[in-house]
């Protein structure tokens, strides 16, 4: 991976308005642990980014593994967002969002899992995690965690970047300097659009790129249809009874989509 040729992209992004200093190394336990860590002990600041060739430890959602083998792109990135601590979950879907865009910007036809996840071909892509500093009701810190399979081994319901013999399209030429650019620039666009004057727009967008929309789910043994996203953050499930459609939202960990 080439420092220098991930700072020359992210300069070709004029909206961009952090100083970048960039950690690269060679295995990590985490390296949302290890931006945490600069961040205490050095006070690293916005903008610092934070990248692993493996990870021994890295975590996905609710302390789930997340496998980490070579050739995947593994980056934290700190970010000072202003957003009221009540919605939390609006930073989560506005990161994963402007992944996605980006990606999709450069040719890859990536779509959204409800909350976090990105998927290609109906397969597992990548995931954030994003963990924040609340102080006086607002999240004021935030290191953002993001793991997508380029070249690594995957198994199961995961696909990454390389020719397979069910996904033909080749991405080799999609560098992992571009990758990389590609998600420091989306994680800033994404959060930059979670304030009042802009969720709206960024819900419909994500709603847009979301894969299971207007899917049908069962909850709880009951047959419903996937309507939306609240403000929240929150998967908007529709039931149709004999007289009416009657609305219920999931908050993300209470439920899941499944990759099937």
């Amino acid at each position: 991976m080439n420092h220098q040729k991930i700072l020359e992209l992210l300069a070709e992004d004029r909206h961009l308005d952090l100083d970048f200093n960039i950690y690269i190394f060679d295995t990590l336990t985490s390296t949302n642990e290890k931006l945490a860590q600069l961040i205490a002990t050095e006070n690293a600041a916005a903008g610092t980014v934070v990248i692993a060739k493996e990870q021994t430890a890295g975590r996905g959602q609710r302390g789930h593994k997340w496998e980490s083998a070579r050739g995947g792109l593994y980056l934290s990135l700190a970010i000072s967002p202003d957003l009221a601590a009540v919605n939390i979950h609006q930073l989560t879907l506005g990161i994963v969002w402007g992944i996605a865009d980006r990606l999709r910007q450069q040719g890859l036809p990536v779509s959204i899992k409800w909350p976090n996840d990105l998927m290609l071909a109906d397969r597992k892509l990548g995931g954030i995690l994003t963990e924040t500093r609340i102080a006086r009701g607002r999240i004021h810190q935030a290191i953002v965690g993001v793991g997508i399979n380029y070249a690594n081994s995957v198994a199961g319901k995961a696909i990454n970047l390389a020719p397979s013999n069910d996904y033909q399209p080749n991405y080799r030429n999609f560098s992992i300097e571009m990758l990389t650019s590609c998600t420091i620039r989306g994680i800033i666009s994404g959060y930059k659009r979670c304030t009042p004057a802009t969720i709206d727009s960024l819900l419909l967008d994500y709603l847009e790129l979301l894969a299971a929309r207007g899917r049908s789910v069962i909850v709880n043994g009951k047959l419903g249809n996937i309507l939306g996203i609240s403000p929240q953050g929150e998967l908007r499930i529709g039931f149709t009874t004999a007289t009416a459609i009657i609305e219920t939202d999931l908050t993300p960990g209470t439920f899941t989509l499944g990759y099937d």
